[in-house]
Formats: C-alpha cells, structure tokens, sequence
C-alpha cells in the first residue's frame, strides 16, 4: 500500500489528519529546498517524528512525493474544476477557472500545486503516468469547453488545443514571479489575465 493509498483509506480519524499534516509540511520543505536536496530525516524532523515514524505513514520518498502530488491535485479539483464545471455558459466557466486557478498556484497553502509544477519531471513510470493522467483530464475539459464556445459563437475559430495549452501557459507559472507584497493582489492579477487573454479570444 502506498502513502496515497494509506491517505485515502483513512479518510477520516486522526491517522488522516496526521497524514495530511505530514504532506503539508514536507511540502513546505521541498517548495523551500527542492525534492533532491531536501531529506527524509528532516521531512521527519520538521514533523516531530523520528525517520522510523515518519516510515510509518510514509513508504518512500518517491510515495511521499506522489502523495503531496495526489493531494495537491485534489485540492485543485476541489477547489477550481468542482467549482466551474456546472457553469453554463462556456467562456464564463473559463474565467471563473482562470480566476480560481490563478489565486489557488499564488495562495501560500496551496505549495502541494507548486510542486506539481516545479517537479512534473521528477516522477516516473506508473507514479508519474498516475498524476499526468489527472493533469490531461483537465487539459481536455479546457480544450472542450473552448470547442464549445466556438461551436455557440461566443469566440473566433481558434485551435482547441493551442488555446488550453495557452490557457495554462497564462497561469501555471504566475508563481514563479507572484509576490503577495507587491503592488497588485492575486486577484488584481487574476483580474488582468482574463482581460488579455479572453480579449484575443473575442469574436471579430
């Protein structure tokens, strides 16, 4: 059984909360230092455990990563895809994506998703294809939902595939840059994205 597994399974109960604390801050660490330079004695550590007892949730390091990534996609379905897909009107449920994604990558709880980000390379084999499989899930409701504006009009004729690959381009690095001190909120910037990129998308 590994840490994914041991996390859904005890889906409730202390186990659980203990599981998903460990993810939080080993999260924390890796975002900080990155996956290869940061160790198991000081994820353990970092969590008032000894190495043995952080073993005891955790099977691996390759499992503690694939469960930080597991997690942090369901935070990100959780908290965008759940929350747009029953919007009717395609462009609308677009930047209400936009929106939700953008402040989800900039908020400081949501390190799970710049791992995501900043280690997509480090998985392999059937871990890696694990959390790709859920990364292309959202890139095709992103090209259908663009399909499906330009099949009603409401944008030009435009690649379906180049757009929510552009889409993600607009967003999925704002973190890299993002600072929560500077001038513009999360939500300022959000707020100006959708502006420029919904704008080439309008019908001429």
């Amino acid at each position: 059984m590994n840490a994914a597994t041991k996390r859904r399974r005890d889906d409730t109960g202390t186990a659980s909360l203990r599981t998903q604390a460990i993810l939080e801050t080993a999260a924390k660490l890796i975002c900080a230092k990155g996956y290869a330079a940061t160790g198991m004695q000081e994820i353990a550590e970092a969590c008032g455990l000894t190495k043995a007892g952080l073993y005891h949730y955790i099977e691996s390091k390759e499992n503690l990563l694939l469960a930080i990534m597991s997690y942090g996609m369901d935070l990100f379905e959780e908290q965008v895809l759940l929350q747009v897909v029953g919007i009717e009107d395609p462009v609308e449920r677009l930047k209400a994506c936009m929106a939700k994604n953008v402040t989800l990558v900039t908020r400081g709880w949501s390190k799970e998703i710049t791992i995501i980000l900043h280690e997509h390379a480090t998985l392999t084999g059937a871990a890696g294809k694990q959390i790709n499989a859920r990364k292309k899930r959202y890139v095709r409701f992103l090209e259908s939902s663009v399909q499906e504006a330009i099949d009603r009009g409401l944008v030009r004729k435009v690649d379906p595939t180049v757009a929510a690959y552009a889409f993600l381009g607009t967003v999925l690095w704002v973190y890299k840059w993002f600072l929560p001190e500077g001038k513009l909120s999360d939500e300022q910037v959000a707020d100006g994205m959708i502006d420029l990129f919904f704008k080439g998308l309008e019908v001429r």
